[in-house]
Formats: structure tokens, sequence, C-alpha cells
């Protein structure tokens, strides 16, 4: 096989197609759509780990299609009708597979090639200095996977020619893809099968921590299984005897046989914590993990004085530290909080594009008021919890008048919410000072003690319901 001919295969058949498929469907999510995978510390361009995350979630979408695809391209002889006279030439039947084989390969991998490629210069381009190499091997396997399910596709349409082959395999991996996909509500993400059949799928969640990455029995079990599946996709492509299709699921047998050992059986070992990721930077009392050095030093300055007026306002009784939180949470957990740390998540509303001013006014109101519930693009504590940390905050910094921390929302809860802050702002204002601290004072405990109630109620001087 020389170049010529294999550019004249990429050009004049459908080769090219899977590749294609995988490159504009994904550009096309990504970048025309505003979705979720632009926000937070978790979005596709923000770390060199999460935007290989991203890639690997969309393989959802694109892995039936390239399966399809490669289905389509496989039935070329049969639709022809050159099948038999293909068999009588006495070129060898692996050598004539080799050739659209390579193609769809090659096509295949230049494709998400240039997805991570554009993906890889715009995390390259942003803030983040933090380049851990346990990216590339999510992103190989990911191709790895594209390639196997390319070559596959062909492999059972040479066996099974009929039109309704490539339509039933897209059926069927799309099927199983999700029944195996795993669920990011918890922890950490698991799916309702078996841990080890469920890693089998190549598909990951979408991420929404930061901080978690496959582990390294994760990319060498699959590996092991998608190059068993490619060896029985290019087995059937090249078989000529109903004794060769039979021995051709060996290598995928094999694969699943060697690779089941080695995939963990638990979902906690699969989905790791980068631990290098997770180390703290420390700038004085301010500390962020190192995935977060570029956001240090705004938050150091602003750190230091957001303590010192919690220490004026506090005393002994103030927090010592600022500290970016880098623990893991399932989706509507209650947040651990000390009240000798403020802690900082930069995917809350409070933080996400806070500055300046806005970031100490964010800071004093997590030392006076703390949320015990996540309020970011996935969770949503309500504005009842902003509303009550924009008085503690207005009140510690003796504006004239409360200040939303954030915008106000334009529904009928939020309206009413904020009708009621309005009150419980005169109310408190209106107290003698002793009793202002003693109201705030109760509000803290309140907060940090995560009791259900109506914190407004104790800005009002009466009792939490």
């Amino acid at each position: 096989m020389n170049a010529r001919v294999l550019r004249t295969e990429l050009r004049r058949s459908a080769a090219a197609w899977p590749g294609i498929t995988v490159l504009a469907g994904s550009l096309a999510v990504f970048l025309l759509i505003d979705g979720i995978w632009w926000n937070g510390t978790a979005g596709w361009t923000a770390q060199w780990t999460t935007m290989a995350m991203w890639t690997r979630y969309l393989l959802a979408f694109w892995l039936p299609l390239v399966v399809g695809t490669g289905a389509v391209y496989g039935l070329r002889e049969s639709r022809s009708r050159m099948t038999e006279l293909l068999v009588t030439t006495p070129l060898p039947a692996w050598r004539r597979a080799a050739l659209p084989a390579a193609a769809t390969a090659l096509a295949t991998a230049a494709g998400f090639g240039l997805l991570v490629l554009v993906g890889g210069v715009q995390v390259a381009l942003g803030p983040t200095d933090y380049a851990p190499p346990g990216w590339l091997p999510i992103s190989l396997v990911a191709l790895l996977a594209l390639v196997a399910g390319a070559v596959f596709g062909m492999g059972v349409a040479r066996t099974l020619p009929h039109v309704l082959t490539p339509p039933a395999l897209m059926v069927g991996v799309l099927a199983l893809t999700n029944l195996l996909r795993p669920r990011t509500e918890d922890l950490v993400p698991s799916g309702s099968a078996p841990n080890r059949l469920t890693l089998l799928s190549p598909v990951v969640p979408d991420p929404r921590e930061m901080l978690l990455t496959l582990s390294g029995p994760v990319h060498l079990g699959q590996t092991l299984w998608l190059l068993g599946l490619l060896g029985t996709g290019f087995a059937l492509l090249s078989a000529t005897t109903r004794r060769a299709r039979l021995l051709a699921v060996v290598p995928a047998l094999a694969g699943a046989a060697l690779a089941l050992p080695v995939l963990p059986a638990e979902a906690r070992d699969s989905y790791v914590v980068d631990k290098a990721a997770a180390a703290l930077i420390c700038e004085g009392p301010v500390c962020v993990t190192r995935a977060n050095r570029d956001r240090l030093d705004e938050l150091a300055a602003r750190g230091t004085e957001a303590l010192s007026v919690l220490r004026g306002l506090l005393g002994d009784r103030a927090p010592h530290t600022v500290r970016e939180d880098n623990g893991l949470r399932a989706l509507g957990d209650v947040r651990e909080l000390s009240d000798d740390v403020v802690l900082v998540d930069f995917d809350e509303r409070l933080f996400t594009d806070a500055e300046g001013e806005a970031l100490t006014r964010a800071l004093i109101s997590q030392g006076l008021a703390p949320s015990c519930h996540a309020n970011n693009d996935r969770e949503g504590a309500g504005s009842s919890d902003v509303a009550v940390q924009s008085i503690a905050v207005s009140w510690a910094l003796h504006d004239p008048q409360l200040r939303p921390l954030v915008a106000k929302g334009t529904g009928a809860y939020e309206q009413r919410t904020w009708a009621d802050a309005d009150t419980a702002w005169q109310k408190l204002t209106a107290a003698p000072p002793d009793e202002q601290r003693s109201r705030i004072g109760e509000l803290r405990a309140h907060a940090f003690s995560c009791a259900p109630g109506d914190p407004l109620l104790l800005l009002q001087g009466k009792a939490s319901r």
C-alpha cells in the first residue's frame, strides 16, 4: 500500500466520513451551543483534563455514528456486486482489507486529533498553567475507541451484507453506551451495571469536578478491550470462509478476558482525584489548588482584606484562612463548613466572575453567613441564601442601603425573597448597635449549623421557623 493509493481511497470512498462526523459534529456542539461545557472550572477549555473528558463525553453521540458509517463503508463490495470477483483475485484477503481499514482509521484519527488540537490550543492560551500528562491517555483511548468502532462496523457489515446492518449497529451501540454510561450525581461517577462492565464502554459522563481523572488501570483495561475489538473488526473484514468468521471473535473475547481483571471493581478506584491538581498552594493565609494557581494573586489580596474586616467584626471568633474547597461532593450534599476557614468554590455564582471589590464582598459573605448548599450551574441553593449574605455584607461594610451580591432574579419567588430581605434590612439597621451585632452573631451560628429555618427572621429579631 502506498500513499497515492491511500489518498485515492480517501477521496473516492466513504472512508473520510467517520472523521468528518467527529470533527464537524463536535465543533458544532462546542462552538455553536452555549452549554454547560463553557461554564465553571470543569469547562472544556478550562483545564487539560476536563478538555479531554469533554471530548470523551461526546463519544456517546459519535461512537454509534462512527460504527454505523463504518458499516456503510463495509457494504461497498456487496453493493457493487464485486464480492465474488474480488475473492478470486490472487491478492490475499487481509491485504485487500488493509486499504479500507487503514483509510478509515487514518481519517477517524485525524478528525478526533484535530478536535483535541482545537481544544488544546484554547486551553494553552487560557489562564491556567497546570498541564498534567494524565490528560493524554484519556484522549488516546478515545481515539482508539473511534478507530476500533469504525473498523468493527466495517467488519460486521462485510459479514452481514444487508441494508439494515448499519442502522441496526448504530441503534445497538447507542443503546449500549447509554445503558453503561455512569451517572454524575454521586460522589464519583458510577453506573447501574457492575463497574467492570460499565468501563467496557469508553464513554464518560460530563465532568463536573475538575479534580477528577481516570485511573491508570482504567486506561490499561480499556486499551486491551478496544485492541481486541479492533482485531475482531479487521478479522471479520478479512474473512472469506465461515471458519475464519467464527474465529474472528477470538480477539474481542481475548481482549475482554484480559481487560476485565485489570479494570477496577469499584467506581471510587476508576475516577480518582488528581493529587497534584488538588495540592494547595498558599500565599500567606490564602490557599488555592495547583490547578487554579492563576487565581492566587487576586484572591490573596482580596482575601487578606476580607479577613481583616472579619477580624474587626468577630474578634477571636473570626476565620484565619481563606482556602479553595478541594473536597468532593455528590450533587445536593451539604457542604462541610468550619468557622475558622473561609471556603472558596470558584464554581459558585458568587465567585465565578468576581473581581476587585466584588470578590472582597463575596469572601466576607462566606465568613459571616456561608451557604451549606451549592449555588452553581448544576445546583441552586436559591436566592434566599444570597439575600441573607447580601444583608450581612452590607451591614459589615456599613453600606447606606442593601447591595445585592449578585443581580436580582426576575421571577416571582426572587422578587418576594428580596422584598423580605429589604424588610429584614430595615429592621436590622433600625435596631441598636449591640442588638445588630447579636443578630449577626445568631445568623452566623445558624449558618454554620446548617439547621433548617428562615435566617431572615433572625435578622428581624424573631425566632427562626
